[in-house]
C-alpha cells in the first residue's frame, strides 16, 4: 500500500486489505472512505473487513462505492459531505486511488476552491486531473459539452509578447480570425519602471488601456485562463468558459511570487521596503530614494529565471548614482544581496558594471537568497549557500530595502500538460513551437528558452512565431523561421548613462548598432537616450503595432 497525500486533510491509495488499517492508524489517520464497489475484483478484500478491523482500533469508516469511469455529480457531492463530516485526517481508497482523487477533487470545486490549487494537489500526489478539468472548473458539475467560442488562432495573455504576436500575424494576414484571452484593463510598459524609481518618467506613462491596444480584427475574450485541454484543442476559462482552437499561442508572462518571501507581503510600500517590479511600488522606490540620507541601503536578486536579469542591479546604480549628486553617499552603506554566483550572467559586460559597482563602494553578496523580512523592526533574513552546499542564515539590518521577489510561472501553467518538469513552456528554442504538441507555440517569459526574459526578447519572438504559426497553418512545410535567443538589457549605471547588453544564446554579444555607435561594452550616453527617449516610443507604435523595425526573424539553421 503506498499512501499518497493530497493534503493535510486527505491522502489516497489503492486496494488495501484488513491488515493495513493498523498502518493507517499507526500513521494518525482517523477514518477510512472506500470508494470501490465490494465484489469488483477477484481478489479484493471486502469492505466489511476493513470495517470491522477499523472500528477494533477506534477509526470512523464510510462506505460510497464507484463504479469506475462514472463518477456522477452526486457521489462528489456525498463524498465532500462525508470528507466535511468525518476525523481528520481521512484516508480514501478504490483500486487505484484514482476515483477517490476524483470525487476530493470535485468536492474541491463544488466548495470554492481554485483549479490550479486542486490541480497542483492531485499531480503532486500522482494523479492526472486532466478528464474532469472542466468538471472542476464548473464547480465539480458536468457542464454542457460545448464551446463558447471557437477562433482560429488563440493568443493567451494580452501583455508584450501576446499583442506583439497578435499584431504581427494580423500584418501577415489582416483577414486571419484571432482572439487575446485577457483579464487586466491596463497593459503595462514595465521596461519603464526602474525609470519610475529613479525619478526618470512617471508612472502614469507606463500605462494604457487594453481595449486601446488589442489589434483592430482581433476579439478580446475578458477572461482569466483556468486550465488547458490540448487534446481538445480547447481553453477553459474562470468560470467554465470554453474557447476552442486550431492553434494556440501561449503569452502570459511569469508570476511574481511575492508570497514567496515571509512577510514580504505584509509590508510592502511601507517601513522602507519596495520594488521597481510593481507599477504602484516604483513611485516609492523614488520617494525612499530621495529621502534617505544615512543608513543601510539593500537591494536583492533572486535565483534565476527572473524577469530582466539586470533590473536589481538597474535600482542599485540609479539610487547610488542619485545618492552621489545629492553628496550622502559616503554616509549610506549599500549591500546586494545576490542569490547567485556572479554579478551578471554575459561576463564581456562585468567589467564596466564593477567600475560602478567599486564608484558607489556597493558590497556584493553572492549566493544570498531573501528568505524573510520584517518590516517594522527592519530586519531581512537571508539564506547563504556556501561553496560545498550547505546553508547558514544571514541576518541584517536596513533602512531602504529594494526587494526583487522570486518568479515563476503562472500556476495554471505549472499543472497543464503544457508545462516541462518545472514548469515553464515546453518549446523548441528556434522554432518556439511546443516539443509535444505541435499546435501549440509560446513566447515571451512563460516559455522555458534560455533567454533573458525582457521585452526586448519578445520583440524579436513575436515574428518568428507569426511566420512559423501561419507556414503551420497552411499545412505547407514546418516552421523555418529561428529565434536566435537575442535579449536586450541596458543597464542604468548612471541617469545620463548606460551599458546596453545585447545577447543571444549562450551569451553570445548580438550588438544592435556599431561599435563606433555604441559600444555596448562601455557606457553610453547615446544608449541612455536610446533607452528614455527612443524605446518606448517603438514599443507603443512599432511592436505593438506589427512593425519589425529590426526584428526580422531568421531562418532556422
Amino acid at each position: 500500500m503506498e499512501i499518497k497525500k493530497i493534503d493535510a486533510t486527505i491522502s489516497v491509495a489503492g486496494q488495501i486489505a484488513a491488515g493495513d488499517v493498523a498502518r493507517l492508524s499507526e500513521a494518525g489517520f482517523r477514518s477510512i472512505i472506500c470508494n470501490r464497489p465490494d465484489g469488483e475484483g477477484a481478489d479484493q478484500t471486502g469492505f466489511g473487513e476493513i470495517e470491522a478491523e477499523a472500528k477494533r482500533r477506534g477509526l470512523e469508516t464510510r462506505y460510497l462505492p464507484v463504479v469506475s469511469g462514472k463518477v456522477s455529480d452526486e457521489d462528489a457531492a456525498a463524498f465532500g459531505r462525508e470528507l466535511a463530516a468525518l476525523p481528520k485526517p481521512a484516508f480514501a481508497y478504490c483500486r487505484s486511488g484514482t476515483r477517490s482523487a476524483t470525487l476530493w477533487s470535485l468536492s474541491q470545486a463544488a466548495a470554492g476552491r481554485a483549479l490550479p490549487e486542486i490541480l497542483a494537489a492531485t499531480k503532486a500526489a500522482g494523479y492526472d486531473m486532466s478528464g474532469v478539468i472542466r468538471r472542476i472548473a464548473n464547480g465539480g458539475r458536468v457542464p454542457a459539452d460545448i464551446y463558447d467560442a471557437r477562433h482560429k488562432v488563440v493568443i493567451v495573455g494580452g501583455g508584450a509578447a501576446g499583442i506583439a504576436v497578435a499584431a504581427s500575424l494580423k500584418a501577415r494576414d489582416p483577414g486571419l480570425d484571432i482572439a487575446i484571452i485577457e483579464p487586466a484593463e491596463v497593459h503595462y510598459y514595465q521596461p519603464g519602471w526602474t525609470l519610475v524609481g529613479a525619478g526618470v518618467f512617471d508612472a502614469q506613462t507606463t500605462a494604457r488601456t487594453m481595449g486601446s491596444l488589442i489589434p483592430e480584427g482581433v476579439r478580446w475574450i475578458k477572461g482569466a485562463v483556468a486550465a488547458f485541454e490540448p487534446d481538445r484543442k480547447a481553453v477553459i476559462l474562470d468560470g467554465c468558459r470554453i474557447v476552442g482552437y486550431e492553434k494556440l499561442v501561449v503569452a502570459t508572462g511569469l508570476k511574481l511570487n511575492w508570497n514567496g518571501v515571509e512577510g514580504l507581503v505584509d509590508t510592502l510600500g511601507r517601513n522602507g521596503v519596495t520594488s521597481n517590479y510593481r507599477y504602484d511600488l516604483a513611485p516609492y522606490t523614488w520617494e525612499l530614494v530621495r529621502g534617505l540620507r544615512a543608513g543601510h541601503a539593500v537591494f536583492t536578486q533572486p535565483p534565476m529565471p527572473i524577469k530582466c536579469a539586470g533590473a536589481p542591479q538597474k535600482a542599485l546604480y540609479l539610487s547610488a548614482d542619485h545618492w552621489r549628486r545629492a553628496g550622502v553617499l559616503g554616509d549610506i552603506k549599500i549591500d546586494f544581496f545576490n542569490a547567485g554566483g556572479v554579478l551578471f550572467g554575459v561576463k564581456e559586460y562585468v567589467p564596466a558594471l564593477m567600475e560602478y559597482v567599486e564608484r558607489y563602494r556597493a558590497n556584493l553578496q553572492f549566493q544570498h537568497n531573501l528568505v524573510r523580512i520584517d518590516g517594522p523592526k527592519r530586519r531581512a533574513w537571508f539564506d547563504r549557500t556556501a561553496a560545498d552546499g550547505t546553508k547558514t542564515t544571514v541576518e541584517t539590518d536596513f533602512d531602504f530595502i529594494h526587494v526583487v521577489p522570486p518568479q515563476i510561472a503562472p500556476d495554471y501553467i505549472r499543472v497543464s500538460p503544457l508545462a516541462d518538469a518545472v514548469g515553464w513552456v515546453d518549446v523548441d528554442q528556434a522554432t518556439l513551437r511546443h516539443k509535444k504538441l505541435a499546435d501549440i507555440y509560446a513566447l515571451g517569459d512563460v516559455m522555458n528558452a534560455p533567454n533573458a526574459k525582457t521585452a526586448a526578447a519578445a520583440r524579436k519572438q513575436a515574428p518568428v512565431v507569426a511566420h512559423n504559426l501561419l507556414k503551420d497553418l497552411k499545412g505547407t512545410a514546418e516552421p523555418d523561421m529561428a529565434y536566435d535567443g537575442y535579449g536586450s538589457c541596458p543597464l542604468t549605471v548612471e541617469r545620463g548613462k548606460i551599458v546596453l547588453a545585447e545577447f543571444g544564446y549562450g551569451g553570445k554579444l548580438l550588438p544592435s548598432f556599431p561599435k563606433w555607435l555604441i559600444d555596448g561594452q562601455r557606457p553610453s550616453t547615446l544608449a541612455w537616450l536610446l533607452k528614455e527617449r527612443i524605446l518606448p516610443p517603438i514599443y507603443w507604435r512599432a511592436m505593438l503595432k506589427g512593425r519589425e523595425w529590426l526584428a526580422r526573424p531568421t531562418s532556422v539553421g
